[in-house]
């Protein structure tokens, strides 16, 4: 079972290099070579130009596929893997492309593996924790109202007057605030075509407290059911967010007014290359990751059950926290693939609760700081 990792960019070699460094068998594939050969060339030789045709000659029955490359190219990738009987792994999610191949993958006996990397990821793994966490403990009942709340977001670790720094090209942060986000509070659905107009504040209980930003991302509400709410439960707020520096919204206005207008491809390219020049991270500059997840069950308005999950990493010499996050993550998932741990089929983040554990634990030695805290 060889592991083929396509993409040597930045958010990738952490992990990349850590499996290589394990001494699992793995093949690096990229283009440009010099790419690749820079990124792990000091611990592998057996590195590989990603040409046409090159990857299908190499891949063997059983084989696991790594895709490190733009989400849009995932589902062909996955879907040629499953073709040949091969197990694909990506940190990206899950889309009605990839939600197509879980039929075929089980008949295959293969794993399609999305969702395991930061958010999403690393989120699920704590939203998982938490749910059963909760359904084991005294103070669960039919009665209880719950809400939950996920947010998550890269920042720059010094502070800028943008709020805000690029660790790759802004046009997918870009094409994410385009996107019209779903999710429940007060107890109802809320619709928001454009998510920056949905910012309030978060008080995140770090280890010095801290508010933030944060608005509504994507849809959220089919995640209740992959962190499996009981569809009876009385469910008062369900979001899953975007974590920003106090004053973002102030700073990008002008960024707003042109998402308003709803650029075509050509604008929003132009735009992406514009906040691209003006706004990326310094070369050794550091990041920064904030993650958040919560979960309360309230019962006649008090409290009974409250615990949050909190992360805060920063760059430092293993790597910007946002790729040792993310390709971190991944790489848990391909050594789970491995150990057959994860069946065949379509999968995002692991449910299993021994595996999501071990996970939890490994992340803790890739952030500064990472705590569970009891509330209640």
């Amino acid at each position: 079972m060889r592991i083929h990792w396509c993409g040597t960019g930045l958010s990738a070699r952490p992990g990349l290099r850590r499996l290589i460094l394990a001494n699992h068998p793995v093949t690096v594939w990229n283009l440009p070579i010099d790419a690749a050969v820079e990124a792990v060339g000091d611990i592998t030789d057996d590195v590989r130009a990603m040409k046409s045709g090159a990857l299908d000659d190499a891949l063997e029955h059983g084989d696991i596929v790594v895709s490190m490359l733009p989400a849009t190219m995932h589902a062909d990738l996955a879907r040629h893997c499953v073709a040949h009987g091969v197990h694909f792994v990506s940190s990206s999610y899950i889309t009605p492309d990839l939600r197509e191949l879980d039929e075929p993958a089980r008949r295959a006996g293969v794993a399609v593996v999305n969702e395991v990397g930061l958010d999403p990821g690393i989120d699920h793994l704590m939203a998982h924790d938490l749910v059963a966490a909760y359904r084991a403990s005294r103070a669960y009942g039919p009665a209880n109202v719950i809400s939950l709340a996920s947010y998550c977001g890269g920042l720059p670790a010094q502070p800028n007057a943008f709020r805000y720094k690029f660790s790759w090209s802004p046009i997918g942060v870009l094409r994410a605030l385009m996107a019209p986000a779903r999710s429940i509070r007060d107890f109802s659905e809320l619709r928001v075509h454009r998510p920056w107009r949905a910012v309030s504040r978060y008080d995140a209980p770090l280890r010095l407290p801290e508010a933030f930003e944060v608005y509504p991302n994507r849809d959220s509400l089919p995640y209740m059911a992959e962190y499996r709410f009981d569809p009876a439960w009385k469910v008062k707020e369900f979001v899953r967010g975007t974590l920003r520096l106090s004053g973002w919204a102030e700073a990008w206005q002008e960024v707003f007014t042109v998402l308003e207008e709803g650029p075509d491809d050509a604008r929003l390219e132009e735009l992406s290359d514009d906040l691209w020049e003006k706004h990326r991270l310094d070369e050794n500059e550091p990041d920064r990751a904030v993650l958040a997840v919560s979960l309360k069950a309230e019962r006649s308005g008090v409290p009974v059950w409250h615990r949050t999950w909190v992360l805060d990493a920063e760059g430092d010499v293993r790597g910007s926290a946002m790729a040792r996050l993310v390709s971190g993550t991944v790489s848990l998932a391909v050594e789970a693939v491995m150990a057959r741990e994860i069946p065949v089929g379509l999968h995002g983040a692991p449910h299993d609760l021994r595996l999501v554990k071990r996970w939890l634990d490994e992340t803790q030695h890739l952030a500064q700081y990472m705590q569970l805290k009891v509330h209640v």
